[in-house]
């Protein structure tokens, strides 16, 4: 199974990118700010907690009558070795040093505090610094921090939204304008509507490969106008000839078979050149006058001009008509749709038969036949221009015909399609109601 990938306009991208960066930035400094300010706190405390509980020792040694010296914020006791017994149980066994203690405070809640332990023979000295302020102070700032996130967070979406509305403004207007060509069909240059940027210079790439498209279809369209225009008149040539030799007396048979198939040869030639010259001009051509085109006469004489290609095989050939097709189209256009379609079953059936079926439904043409089939997942690929079936091994072509089907398909806003045929072989289905 394909990897799906999930793909994001630019703009989206580019306030994402900001939005998330300044996350990032304002996330990364409140916790700095956090951790630096505990880090500290406990750094300069613990060290003022030290150097008082030794100023104790040190004063107390010195007046051994003044037990509780004044200190701010910070209760003293020392114990001596007759008084251990006193000394709570929570501190009894701490080494010396600045240790981080909670206990109870008597109104439900939880007293925090920090102890700084010096033990000498004969002396415990204890000194404590209530941090309850400290911490409450502590989450008063993680909450404003907090809101500075998300505060800096929406700056930043707001920013973000705003500068990719500059950023991407020159980017939307030039899409706006290759996407207002592609509807008019006529090119504009495009670099003197912007600056000298990076926009200007895709702008001037753009009007420059416009331009030499512009040049190549043109020279494409002429040459296949001028193309089919001079093959008329030969084509117009043979065609007259031909049925002036048909009308001539003492022809043998051999010789008029030969001629019916020159006459089936210009009739087809002449359809698939007013085919290619519509196709040149990307223009649809209609019978004038409201007529109507017969698809079961155009597949009738489609029969009989590919009939040759079936040659000795044995193959029979079955037309069905269920119900009347017309389709508001050049009669040779349609041969040139069905001629392909229908020569192709003939050409890849071996033995066995084609059935063409018109209106199998309502506008629909079908052509099945007993040939070898195609693959579901090539039947696609087939309508692609120089591709070939894998039966195609040994047969002549190059791979075109179905491509100018298809292409004929969507200048008239037709259907087709390939599909493999239950039975064996495959079936080919030409829909002419006009696509939804």
């Amino acid at each position: 199974m394909a990897r799906i990938q999930y793909r994001r306009r630019l703009r989206s991208r580019i306030i994402i990118s900001f939005v998330l960066f300044g996350f990032a930035l304002t996330a990364l400094f409140a916790l700095s700010a956090i951790y630096l300010r505990g880090y500290l706190e406990d750094k300069l405390i613990g060290e003022a907690l030290i150097k008082n509980v030794d100023d104790y020792a040190t004063k107390f040694h010195e007046d051994p009558s003044n037990e509780f010296l004044p200190f701010q914020k910070i209760v003293g006791w020392v114990y001596s070795e007759r008084k251990f017994a006193n000394v709570p149980l929570a501190w009894r066994d701490l080494d010396d040093g600045v240790h981080d203690l909670t206990e109870p405070d008597g109104r439900g809640g939880r007293l925090v505090y920090k102890l700084a332990v010096r033990k000498e023979p004969g002396y415990w000295f204890f000194l404590k610094y209530d941090t309850t302020q400290e911490r409450h102070s502590q989450r008063l700032l993680e909450g404003a921090l907090f809101l500075s996130v998300l505060g800096f967070l929406a700056v930043s979406l707001v920013l973000g939204y705003w500068l990719s509305r500059r950023v991407m403004s020159p980017v939307t207007d030039l899409a706006r304008r290759v996407q207002a060509m592609g509807r008019s069909g006529k090119a504009e240059a495009l670099a003197p509507h912007f600056a000298n940027d990076e926009v200007g210079q895709l702008a001037a790439a753009l009007d420059d490969y416009s331009g030499k498209l512009t040049a190549l279809v043109e020279r494409d369209r002429e040459f296949n106008a001028d193309v089919s225009h001079e093959l008329r008149t030969p084509l117009a040539v043979i065609a007259t000839t031909t049925e002036l030799l048909l009308n001539a007396e003492h022809l043998t048979d051999k010789v008029r078979e030969r001629l019916k198939r020159i006459e089936r040869a210009s009739r087809q030639s002449t359809e698939l050149t007013n085919a290619l010259l519509l196709l040149s001009r990307s223009e649809r051509s209609a019978p004038t006058d409201g007529e109507t085109t017969d698809v079961a006469q155009v597949v009738e004489q489609v029969i009989d001009v590919y009939r040759s290609q079936i040659g000795r095989k044995p193959i029979e050939v079955k037309l069905v008509v269920e119900q009347p097709v017309e389709v508001v189209a050049p009669s040779s256009v349609v041969a040139v749709a069905l001629g392909n379609l229908v020569g192709n079953a003939f050409k890849y059936t071996p033995k066995g038969d084609v059935v063409i079926t018109v209106g199998a439904a309502r506008g629909v043409v079908t052509i099945e036949d007993s040939g070898p089939g195609i693959k579901p997942e090539d039947a696609e690929k087939l309508f692609e221009r120089g591709v070939r079936g894998e039966s195609a091994t040994g047969t002549s072509g190059a791979g075109l015909g179905l491509a100018i089907v298809i292409r004929l398909c969507q200048l008239y806003d037709w259907r087709v399609s390939l599909a493999p045929r239950p039975q064996g072989g495959a079936v080919a289905t030409l829909d002419f109601r006009l696509r939804g």
